[in-house]
């Protein structure tokens, strides 16, 4: 490869002051959802699916230009995944999400995300605010982690 030849970026650089510490409200925000194969909640298949989620948003014309991809881990051994995206999939589960969300950044290894749960939680609960569902955004896939030299977590919770 050529020196002059830049790599295609994967994932686009994550800015963590967007997201930090704010609260937003999303009405009737679209997404499609996938489900990964998990255990003990370490995925299994998810470059598979989000291969298969690439391949129907090039189908459509659509992108990963916003690259906000939540995790729901539902079990042990389940994890649904929500991409945002500007109009509905064909032959994708479309979804919409709306409500207030409280977001805060965490930077670190993936072990450590029980602990930035636990952190999320009470750091709700000091602003007298009540998680009723918690969504974590891996904002980069571990290769662009280690290009940009960091690995950042947002944890967004829907608030009452």
């Amino acid at each position: 490869m050529e020196s002059s030849k830049i790599k295609a970026e994967c994932c686009p650089k994550f800015e963590p002051q967007a997201w930090d510490e704010i609260e937003i409200e999303w009405e009737n925000k679209k997404f499609i959802r996938e489900k990964v194969c998990t255990f003990l909640f370490m995925p299994l298949n998810f470059g598979s699916v989000m291969k298969r989620i690439s391949k129907k948003l090039d189908l459509a014309g659509e992108s990963f230009s916003k690259c906000i991809c939540l995790s729901d881990h539902t079990s042990k051994w389940n994890m649904d995944i929500y991409v945002d995206v500007d109009k509905d999939i064909p032959d994708a589960e479309n979804v919409t999400i709306s409500g207030k969300f409280l977001s805060k950044v965490y930077e670190g290894p993936f072990s450590q995300t029980a602990k930035w749960c636990t952190d999320f939680e009470n750091y709700a609960k000091n602003k007298s605010l009540e998680i009723t569902k918690m969504y974590l955004w891996y904002t980069t896939c571990p290769k662009c982690a280690k290009k940009y030299g960091k690995n950042y977590i947002v944890i967004l919770g829907k608030i009452k």
